[in-house]
């Protein structure tokens, strides 16, 4: 890592703590990126997003208590800055739609390889978008349908 580059503060929010614990320690490994606080749902993402800078969240949709959808509405409407990527087992075009809705930066299938991951982690830190290949295929079906 070359001076002055910033070190991605990282927040993982995924109601399977496997997931957690395998993100972590890839992230961690890695010199320009920091875990800065986990949670199991939505809920606790606003907690730690009120007690700690976050640059980018990993968030999954489907958890208890508070969805990811709703947390990334949340989250935005605090600090608009704050990145969201979306990391779910679910490539349901009504999700992708609500969670970019809501202000997720990109869309990521839990199946992705770790280094995927991390490129999209730079890609949504440095204002970019991305999206599953799957999942914008099916975006560009749909929007053609509303045509």
């Amino acid at each position: 890592m070359g001076e002055g580059d910033k070190v991605i503060r990282i927040a993982i929010i995924d109601d399977q703590p496997i997931m957690i614990q395998g993100l972590s320690m890839i992230l961690s490994g890695l010199d320009d990126m920091e875990v800065v606080g986990t949670g199991i749902n939505g809920e606790e993402a606003i907690e730690l997003i009120s007690k700690t800078l976050v640059d980018v969240f990993l968030m999954d949709i489907r958890m208890p208590v508070m969805d990811g959808v709703e947390a990334t509405k949340r989250i935005k409407e605090i600090t608009p800055d704050t990145k969201i990527l979306i990391l779910t087992t679910f490539n349901d075009d009504a999700y992708i739609f609500d969670t970019l809705r809501s202000g997720a930066s990109g869309y990521l299938l839990k199946d992705a390889a770790p280094e995927q991951i991390v490129d999209a982690i730079h890609t949504v830190y440095k204002g970019g978008t991305l999206i599953n290949p799957d999942s914008a295929t099916k975006m560009v079906e749909r929007l053609k349908d509303d045509l």
